[in-house]
């Protein structure tokens, strides 16, 4: 059987600031990768909690059928957002325990749109910790937000 799974990160340079995402979609029979693609984009002006959303975004997006998918990232912000806190900020119609709007509500609502045709699995890793394929979706942002940087 064919596991799929996605390794997303965003950067930013300056924050707010240029910045980039990058996702690294891999499928996997046991250890042997069979196939996988590399996304990457960026944005003159940005957060890096936005480019970290939008690696996620992207990778779901990308999806051509519903699959199972397991999302690795590094970012808290992402993950705890996505299991935990979207289902009080919808329930709050989009705004926080403080009746304060939800920063990023955009991509919140685009990322759970994205995963409900889904079945996601959600997990952390450590950043800048050696993993593999995370170092290599921190490659793919920081290409992603390369052309967004004024020359020095």
């Amino acid at each position: 059987m064919t596991d799929l799974f996605a390794y997303t990160d965003g950067a930013c340079s300056g924050n707010p600031g240029p910045g980039g995402w990058g996702a690294l979609l891999i499928a996997r029979d046991g250890d042997a990768v069979v196939k996988s693609r590399d996304l990457k984009g960026g944005e003159a002006n940005t957060t890096n909690n936005r480019m970290e959303l939008l690696a996620a975004i992207s990778a779901l997006e990308s999806l051509s059928r519903p699959s199972r998918i397991t999302m690795v990232t590094d970012s808290q912000y992402v993950k705890n957002g996505v299991t935990s806190w979207i289902h009080g900020w919808k329930r709050n119609g989009w705004k926080t325990s403080a009746k304060k709007p939800v920063k990023n509500d955009d991509l919140w609502k685009r990322l759970d749109a994205a995963q409900a045709r889904h079945d996601v699995k959600w997990e952390w890793v450590k950043g800048h910790a050696g993993h593999p394929e995370n170092e290599r979706a921190d490659e793919l942002a920081r290409a992603g937000m390369a052309p967004f940087k004024p020359s020095a």
